[in-house]
This record gives C-alpha cells, structure tokens and sequence, in this order.
C-alpha cells in the first residue's frame, strides 16, 4: 500500500474587503452621507467574522448624516445583532450568509438583521442574559446592550431563519445612553 506524504502547510492570502463589496453598492460603505435620503439599504454579509469590519462600515455610514454617539451607538448595536448571527447560528457555518436591513424614519433608523437560524431547535422570542451586566461574565452581554440602549427592540421568535430588530431615534428617546 502506497504512503500518502503529508499535505504541506497552506498558505495565506491577503484580499482586501473591498473586493467583497459589489460595485453598484461601493456607496454603502464610504463613510459619507453622499446619500442621506434613502428610504431603505439591505446588503448580504458571508458569515464570517473576518467581514465585520465591513459590517461596521455600512452601519457607519447608514447613520452619517447622524452625531458622533449616535453614529457610534448605531454601529455598536448593529455589529452586536451581526456578531450574534455569526456566533449564535447557522449563518457563521461555512457557505452561512445574514442579511442586514436598514430602513430611515423620520424619527430614526431601524435595522433588521436575518439570519439562518437554526441552533436553538424550538420556537422562542429572546431575552437578554440577566447576567449580562456581571463584568467577569466572557458572554451575554451583547442583547443587554441591545435592550438597554435601543430605543425599541424584538425579534420574530422563529428558530429557522430569525429576525432580530431594533429601532434607535434620532434623539436617543427610550435609550439608556444618556442617562
């Protein structure tokens, strides 16, 4: 019987994140309020946390006509839903994808993120750990942030393909950022 050789070591690639990004969308990712009066962007994320900068990037600049907390609170939150998609169910699994969705009001912005679910096999709405707060905690803390600092937030209940929203106003009403 033949030996098989080992497999050498494979080598890493650089790719820069901009090659992820398709050309007709490049403006949802610049940083600049070029484009302040959108009703509605969604984009497609791989689920793989090597793009969450990119994720930043869009929340970023989804809210840029918006102050400096406001801008940050708003991407701090909406990397928070993509991070749990990613960790907490099937779209961080290889060939996994989420979608995000952000819809403009009047009053404020409201992100939706899909994900594929999955990894809790019942139906159940989610809840923040109420340990979420202890500092020593390594997990949890990520839907109390949501709870505490979005204006209003839910999520569909559903175990397969899960929806979690929240809505942040423009002047921080009903968050706990200013207190």
């Amino acid at each position: 019987m033949p030996s098989l050789a080992p497999m050498p070591a494979l080598g890493e690639a650089v790719v820069p994140l901009s090659s992820f990004i398709q050309p007709v969308h490049r403006h949802y990712f610049s940083g600049y309020p070029e484009r302040p009066n959108y009703r509605r962007r969604r984009y497609d994320f791989a689920g793989t946390p090597a793009l969450m900068p990119l994720v930043r990037a869009f929340l970023d600049t989804c809210s840029a006509a918006r102050s400096a907390d406001y801008r940050y609170l708003f991407t701090l939150l909406g990397s928070e839903l993509a991070n749990n998609s990613v960790c907490h169910s099937l779209s961080g699994q290889p060939g996994g994808s989420y979608t995000l969705l952000v819809h403009r009001h009047r009053e404020g912005l409201h992100l939706t993120c899909r994900d594929r679910g999955g990894l809790r096999k019942r139906d159940t709405h989610l809840n923040p750990d109420p340990n979420g707060l202890d500092l020593d905690a390594e997990s949890g803390r990520g839907l109390v942030m949501v709870d505490a600092f979005a204006s209003k937030w839910g999520d569909n209940g559903r175990a397969e393909y899960r929806s979690v929203w929240f809505y942040l106003a423009y002047d921080l009403t009903g968050s706990a950022w200013n207190n």
